[in-house]
């Protein structure tokens, strides 16, 4: 998933139009920053004058009044430290509030192929922890990069003002350590990257174990668990030692090479004064302006560092972000028919998923007619859940086109198609809300009257009234407090609650037992008459909810017909549905 390796200024610009609407006050904030260390730079200058005159002509009454302004200097640097952090704070939670924001919307919009190739982990570390990481860098790394790197500079040429043979001594010293930190900022940056990578596969592995905890347990696997865990976490130790251990050398130069120089600064400058060619207090200055720089040059490290871990957040989140949206909304939207009447047909489509090289669907053409139920059955793998999805657009058609209503449905808002389609499948999820709230997500103006409604009708009112709180009662992650059953009938209370015009419904009965799914199916049957429903069936017992079946093999419809018909008339139909008793579900 890693794009080629950009460098980390390259990158980090991405960020640009993030910060400028916040601008104003993060240039107040880096000028406050530069502000204070000005004035810290300014108290070496200070103590020369003292040494060269107060000290050197015993005037105390000039003494006093420097002294003072060493104070003053001391105050403003606290002060405009304190104002640094006050103007940055905001801006910089407001840059991560509006990322969050714009990666969660934009994981929204991405067709539903994208969460299938992607680890949950992988989206969960970039929406959290990458995020804090480029926080962290705009609100304090890479201001002080920029503010140390200036302060070094005129620092810098003070000393070449102050006493040029030692200033160009520093600065003779500085050039390797640019070019070392240069270096060895690259390689931190691609082991951060990787670092990053493998805390999103961590995350993924101990989602997956928190999900499937019953799996796990019940046959025994909790040990092989915890060893893919502990594979995933070495492979991370791994990578944060050699983080650790390009740190240590950069830190190792960057401390190195200012003491090396400051001693050379000492001998030299000590020489100058024992030949009278320099006064004491031009070398305590200049010697105090490197002791000063020592701090912005020994941070180049960890900032350096830190530039590189927000280079490779940043990386990872336009990764997410510059993924294409396939399925969107028209630029001109149209309307559908008047009156919505929900009739469906597909027409010659074919489906191929990304990066596969055959079709999954190969010119199906079926028509449902306003108010009909067509059951679709074929062998597993045929391409029935695949066609379902199509229809709201939660991906599209290869070729050919699904009409609503004489509409193509990806002529339609897809606010407006997903109102008038509704599904629920084979697999219910349900969130960590009460449920009310995960009922109401198929209409979410309903009123607790609708929700009734579509509780009876998914023969779910029952089982509801009698938890805790009813309505308001919350289910835990996944809906795993309740039975497959009653996930079952609360997804089927969703997908109805909104009035829709056409109804997909992939196997909502496989998880009920016999008596409540003959229950169910009475109450399908009110509501699926008037409604247009595309029902995928696994079973031969979903098949009476129909008024006619058509059979999908290799791609395509190989036959329509009522359900007595297809066993008379077609062998693989037949076949299809051997291993249970036909005449239980003749109509």
């Amino acid at each position: 998933m890693s794009p080629p390796p950009q460098s980390s200024l390259a990158v980090l610009r991405r960020l640009a139009p993030y910060a400028r609407p916040v601008r104003g006050r993060l240039l107040g904030s880096g000028a406050a920053a530069l502000g204070a260390m000005l004035a810290g730079l300014c108290i070496p200058l200070m103590i020369q004058r003292i040494v060269d005159g107060p000290l050197a002509h015993r005037d105390r009454s000039s003494l006093l009044v420097l002294s003072l302004a060493v104070l003053a200097l001391g105050v403003v640097e606290a002060g405009l430290l304190y104002l640094r952090r006050a103007m940055g704070a905001r801006p910089t939670t407001e840059i991560e509030k509006r990322m969050r924001a714009d990666l969660y919307h934009h994981l929204q919009q991405l067709p539903v192929a994208f969460h299938d190739r992607w680890q949950s982990g992988q989206l969960l570390s970039r929406a959290i922890s990458d995020l804090s990481t480029i926080r962290r860098f705009v609100a304090f790394s890479g201001l002080f990069l920029v503010v140390n790197v200036l302060t070094v500079l005129i620092g810098m040429a003070v000393l070449l003002v102050i006493a040029p043979a030692l200033g160009a001594l520093a600065v003779i010293m500085a050039i390797p350590l640019v070019v070392l930190c240069g270096r060895y900022e690259q390689r931190y940056r691609l082991a951060a990257r990787r670092a990053q990578d493998q805390v999103g596969d961590l995350a993924t592995t101990v989602g997956e174990a928190a999900l499937g905890i019953r799996v796990l347990k019940s046959f025994g696997q909790g040990p092989r668990a915890t060893q893919a865990f502990l594979k995933h976490a070495g492979e991370l130790r791994r990578t944060e030692l050699t983080k650790v251990g390009v740190l240590a050398t950069l830190w190792a130069l960057i401390i190195a090479l200012p003491e090396l120089t400051l001693a050379a600064m000492l001998a030299l400058g000590g020489y100058q004064v024992a030949t009278g060619s320099l006064s004491l207090g031009t070398v305590i200055g200049a010697i105090t302006v490197l002791t000063y720089l020592r701090w912005p040059l020994e941070s180049l490290g960890w900032l350096l560092a830190d530039a590189g871990n927000a280079a490779a957040a940043t990386a990872r989140y336009w990764e997410v972000r510059d993924t294409a949206v396939t399925v969107a909304d028209p630029p001109r939207p149209q309307a559908p028919g008047q009156p919505v009447r929900g009739g469906l047909r597909i027409e010659a489509v074919h489906f191929r998923f990304p990066g596969a090289t055959a079709d999954v669907l190969q010119g199906v053409d079926l028509n449902v007619r306003p108010g009909e139920t067509m059951a679709l059955v074929g062998a597993t793998g045929s391409g029935k859940t695949t066609l379902t999805a199509l229809v709201p657009r939660l991906a599209d058609v290869t070729s050919g086109r699904i009409l609503i209503d004489g509409v193509d449905v990806r002529d339609l808002a897809l606010a407006e198609l997903r109102t008038l389609v509704a599904t629920a499948f084979e697999d219910p999820v349900l969130f960590s809300a009460s449920v009310r709230e995960n009922v109401a997500l198929g209409a979410p103006q309903a009123c607790d009257d609708d929700v009734r409604r579509a509780l009876r009708i998914a023969h779910a009112e029952t089982f509801v009234d009698a938890l805790p709180w009813g309505l308001d009662t919350r289910i835990g992650e996944q809906g795993l407090t309740l039975s497959g059953g009653q996930r079952q009938r609360l997804a089927l209370a969703r997908a109805v609650i909104g009035h829709p015009a056409v109804l997909v419904l992939d196997d909502p009965l496989s998880a009920l037992d016999v008596h409540t799914e003959a229950e169910v199916e009475a109450a399908l049957r009110r509501v699926l008459h008037g409604v247009t429903a595309l029902v995928v069936a696994h079973r031969p017992s979903t098949v009476q909810l129909a008024d006619r079946v058509a059979l999908l093999a290799d791609g395509r419809i190989a036959a329509v017909g009522t359900h007595s018909e297809l066993l008379a008339e077609v062998p693989e139909y037949r076949r299809l549905l051997s291993t249970v008793d036909a005449r239980a579900v003749t109509r």
